[in-house]
């Protein structure tokens, strides 16, 4: 696919339109930084805060079911220090929360721990750190390029080949947005396995950037509410992955409106980003 590379100009891989070319750097550095990252058989947990805590979860549960080894997500305030662990990977966008510094601080000299951040001046707060400076990005701005570039590495040190994540992110970048999704007040994000955590990735944008009402779900626990009195109208379903036919038919029971595609995950997180950047602008002048 001809695609223009941020490869070609400074400064060009810059928000929701970069993380094509961002996460083709990404897979480059994996296998470059191979020895820093997890090994087959390790038992590793992997931390992170807000959105990187999203894509905690979802490499977590792909590294599992990929048979990789016991792998835990958690929350830089909720981590377990009475587990034992082979190494700790620490998703910090900037290197400078506190809660994270202080995780790695107690964690020194006992557990061989990796720091994955975007920021070219952050701290070596861990035994070794990776740093994704191609991209970083305004701390005011709304994470979308760390993200989904993190997780794209772990992807890419599993053996995963992302050309076609990254042609359906170019789609996904180029599509327009339909109303009915610019419209929406209510999102319901569904993911099951490795793609929960999109999911709440998901969820996360729409609430903290574009003031709407979202939830996540893990997809089989998850029942539309009949329609009736009270409903908010205009409210989206939207799955990461396969749709069951009974859930297509409850949401169409329940008058909402169903969104999926057979896109990569991961790209088609890139569309949620668009509309939270959309939310967040407010409507057209």
């Amino acid at each position: 696919m001809n695609r223009k590379s941020a490869h070609d100009a400074p400064g060009a891989a810059h928000g929701v339109e970069g993380q094509p070319d961002c996460w083709t750097r990404a897979a480059e550095l994996a296998v470059r930084h191979r020895e820093v990252l997890p090994r087959r058989g390790e038992r590793v947990a992997v931390v992170g805060s807000g959105a990187s805590y999203a894509m905690a979860q979802a490499y977590a549960a792909l590294r599992e079911a990929e048979g990789h080894g016991e792998t835990d997500a958690f929350s830089a305030s909720a981590f377990l220090y009475g587990r034992e662990y082979d190494r700790i990977v620490a998703l910090t966008r900037t290197g400078t929360a506190p809660v994270m510094q202080r995780l790695l601080g107690k964690v020194h000299d006992s557990v061989p721990s990796v720091a994955i951040t975007a920021s070219p001046d952050a701290p070596g707060i861990a035994d070794h750190t990776l740093r994704l400076d191609f991209a970083d990005e305004p701390r005011e701005a709304i994470a979308t390029l760390f993200p989904t570039t993190v997780l794209a590495l772990l992807r890419a040190h599993l053996g995963e080949n992302l050309d076609d994540a990254t042609d359906d992110a170019y789609e996904a970048i180029e599509e327009s947005l339909p109303q009915v999704l610019l419209g929406a007040r209510q999102f319901t994000f569904l993911g099951s396995g490795w793609t929960y955590g999109i999911a709440e990735a998901a969820a996360q944008l729409m609430r903290d950037n574009a003031g709407t009402w979202a939830q996540a779900y893990q997809e089989p626990e998850y029942r539309p509410r009949p329609a009736g009195p009270g409903q908010e109208p205009g409210e989206v379903t939207w799955v990461f992955g396969d749709v069951p036919e009974r859930l297509a038919q409850a949401v169409r029971e329940a008058g909402g409106t169903l969104v999926s595609s057979a896109r990569d995950p991961l790209a088609e997180l890139v569309r949620v980003q668009r509309l939270a950047v959309a939310g967040a602008a407010g409507p057209a002048a």
